[in-house]
């Protein structure tokens, strides 16, 4: 018989390293020059250690089977939700992302296992109450580097991404939401290891040091499920400390932060309004309790979209769409509401709602198994409680736990958040354990032959290398390459961005789904390279049948499609008989089937009748655009300007006055205001022309080019007197209006 860590090999060690090294660093891998650098990398990375890490423990295991993982109610409950991830992936309506993921998020059935063989792995080789407040430790002082991280993201410092006066930090997380719910563990971790017993008087100042810093770290993302879940969360922890500590301070605390609760929910209602508040972004943000606020508003919208998307068959309410696939329910069941205007949020991913999104990405069986973790949590913290050793860990966990969740009805996980999640939950299981001190057996091998295990390691070393770099390195260069296109895009390099385009794609690895969409987004953007010229158009045809392949793999989304019309658009937009618009009308009909409340769908479809002369048609689709959502003023500005050019004069007018005044009036462009006036020019109609202009200085006062229209229409008006401040106006805003505005003055008989 032999103790844990007794004679420990250098294989264990290195393993064990490995772990600490992954608890370290994983959560600070920031890769600037990738797609997504705050959650790109770190998956990466961890991918890599975890396939390094865990042949070395299949070794180890192989050599001592006392290393085999302890099999209790946490891992039962983890095993069983990775096996509904596996069942709902397999069963998915698109199985692709559900097994790679997306390459913003990084998420899919293969990342999720290397979480859970991280669990393994930690929960195996960490057999030690030291290496547990090792693992702990370094959770702790890596969230006050990400803390740190964040508080310069206030500054103008450029050595932090994201830097520049930013009014909601979010450190290395690269989202206020998700580093929030991050803080908030390494919170209520510090608070509790600051009141364990034992510590020495440095252990406890780093502790409370900790716990300032991540709670001013969730303070400043102003993220208000995160706040709320902190404050439901300390309120729990003094609540439960006042029972189980029989302590009459900590339950005054507890009524104190519950009538601090009640006390900030008055001043919300009663002072949200006042110019103290109003003055700061922070206070207006977070005093904002309204449900019926954008970002409020959006999340029910999402939510409601995944919900009726889940109760569509049983198949969906027992299996759900497929992790990864709730932008499929969402699109199908699109609350034109969403659309507000060119640069609306229309695209949810995610239900930013964990327990939304299980259920309707993996169904009931998924839902079930992911609350079952918390369960099982939840019930060996009960058993903390129980202990008087353990107390303080069972009011501490518990709390945090608490706070997690609310956290998670908001928003939803990514790597840096998985990794202290399951820590705390290997944490929890130690704890709880019963024979975590027990003597540990006499080395058992499962395979006793050495030459037997010597091969196997050369196996996997040569496996392990294989995997990196198929499924790890060469992503990453596929993912570098589409930067450096986007980058001499903006260069103007043509050839360059599209060298690095076809680079990009020619790796043929996950993430081509995206980087096809990025080429297509380079074409047709505003910005982008000329048609007119020849190597663009090949470029055009180069990309659309790699558009095509991602219509193909992704059936059923209907992205790919929209994509596809509008190169086909462009491609048709000067030849009226081209068969380029009808295979553009084709795309963008299939892309209507598939999303038929999809606004910006019905534009691309009457985008494409409008090539092809088609002014009723192209006029019916815009019309239905308006009938989705009569809120957006986009809509509105397009249709006026289709019955303009089609000869409806007085219909256009109308539209284009709903555009502006609509709830979300359409801000103009040079180009596009032409248009209007035009119109009241060909009527007559100045006082509309001086309305227009008006209404466009109040969404956008730093436009000297409103001031200087406005000043023309004003003159045609006889107000003399306000034509010459308009000009004046227009001359302060932008000093290159200054000589036609003194000779516009001048000719009024007035000084400038």
């Amino acid at each position: 018989m032999h103790t844990p860590g007794l004679h420990e090999t250098k294989l264990l060690k290195f393993i064990r390293l490995g772990i600490y090294l992954t608890i370290f660093i994983v959560p600070l891998v920031i890769f600037r020059d990738f797609l997504s650098p705050f959650h790109y990398g770190k998956v990466i990375v961890f991918r890599s250690l975890i396939e390094i890490l865990g042949a070395a423990y299949l070794v180890l295991i192989l050599k001592d089977r006392a290393y085999l993982p302890q099999r209790n109610k946490i891992f039962g409950a983890v095993a069983l939700f990775v096996l509904a991830f596996l069942i709902t992936a397999t069963t998915s309506f698109l199985t692709y992302p559900s097994f790679w993921g997306s390459l913003e998020r990084m998420g899919g059935f293969w990342s999720f296992v290397h979480y859970f063989v991280f669990y393994i792995i930690l929960i195996s080789v960490m057999t030690k109450r030291e290496h547990w407040q090792m693992a702990i430790n370094i959770t702790i002082f890596t969230g006050i580097l990400s803390a740190f991280y964040g508080f310069g993201q206030k500054t103008n410092f450029d050595i932090f991404l994201g830097s520049g006066g930013r009014e909601r930090i979010f450190g290395t997380l690269g989202n206020a939401a998700l580093f929030a719910g991050y803080e908030i563990f390494i919170a209520f971790l510090s608070l509790t290891m600051c009141l364990k017993g034992g510590n020495t008087r440095n252990y406890r100042i780093f502790y409370a040091f900790a716990f300032a810093i991540s709670s001013i770290g969730v303070l400043m993302t102003a993220v208000r499920g995160s706040l709320l879940g902190y404050a439901v969360g300390l309120t729990v922890f003094v609540f439960l400390w006042g029972i189980y500590k029989r302590s009459r301070v900590a339950k005054l605390a507890s009524y104190s932060l519950v009538g601090l609760a009640v006390l900030f929910i008055v001043f919300s209602f009663f002072f949200s309004d006042s110019s103290f508040v109003q003055q700061s972004r922070y206070l207006r943000r977070v005093t904002d309790l309204s449900l019926n606020s954008p970002t409020v508003q959006t999340r029910f919208w999402a939510w409601s979209a995944g919900i009726q998307g889940w109760k569509e068959s049983p198949r969906t309410i027992l299996l759900g769409w497929g992790p990864e696939n709730f932008n499929m329910p969402f699109a199908k069941h699109f609350n034109p509401k969403f659309y507000a205007g060119v640069g609306a949020e229309t695209h949810f991913d995610r239900a930013h709602n964990m327990f939304v999104e299980v259920l309707v990405t993996m169904g009931l069986i998924g839902l079930l198994a992911y609350l079952n973790i918390f369960v099982a949590l939840f019930a060996s913290l009960r058993k903390l409680l129980k202990s008087d050793e353990f107390v303080v860990y069972g009011v501490g966990l518990t709390a945090g736990l608490v706070a997690y969740i609310i956290h998670n009805s908001f928003i939803f996980d990514t790597a840096a958040n998985f990794i202290v999640f399951f820590t705390v939950a290997g944490y929890i299981a130690y704890l709880s354990s019963d024979n975590k001190e027990v003597p540990r057996p006499a080395a058992r091998p499962l395979v006793t032959n050495k030459l037997i295990i010597h091969t196997i390691t050369a196996i996997l070393v040569v496996l392990v290398s294989i995997m990196i770099y198929r499924i790890n390195i060469l992503p990453a260069k596929a993912n570098y390459a589409i930067t450096r296109a986007i980058v001499r895009g903006w260069a103007g390099d043509v050839n360059g961005a599209f060298d690095k385009y076809k680079e990009a794609l020619s790796y043929d690895v996950p993430g081509k789904y995206e980087y096809r969409h990025r080429f297509a987004q380079y074409l047709i953007g505003e910005g982008g390279p000329s048609v007119r010229e020849a190597k663009v158009r090949e470029a055009y045809l180069y990309l659309l049948p790699e558009i095509e392949k991602n219509i193909q793999e992704s059936s059923g989304d209907y992205l790919p499609y929209l994509y596809a019309s509008r190169l086909n658009i462009v491609l048709g937009k000067d030849d009226p008989k081209s068969p380029h618009n009808d295979v553009a009308l084709d795309y963008g009909m299939k892309a209507l089937d598939i999303s038929p409340t999809f606004v910006r769908t019905y534009y691309e479809v009457a985008q494409a009748y409008l090539n092809k002369k088609d002014y009723l048609k192209a006029i019916e689709y815009f019309q239905k655009a308006v009938d989705l959502n009569p809120d957006a003023g986009v809509s509105h500005a397009y249709l006026g300007a289709v019955k303009i050019d089609s000869g409806d004069i007085a219909g256009g007018i109308v539209e284009l006055e709903k555009a502006i005044s609509s709830k979300h009036p359409y801000s103009a462009r040079a180009s596009d205001y032409q248009t209007m006036v035009k119109a009241y020019l060909t009527v007559g109609n100045y006082e509309k022309l001086a309305w227009m202009f008006e209404t466009l200085i109040v969404a956008d006062p730093k436009n000297a080019q409103y001031h200087a229209s406005l000043a023309t229409a004003y003159v045609s008006l006889g107000r003399i007197d306000e034509a010459v401040e308009m000009a004046r106006r227009a001359a302060q805003l932008d000093p290159s209006f200054e000589p036609d505005a003194r000779e516009f003055i001048r000719s009024l008989g007035r000084e400038f």
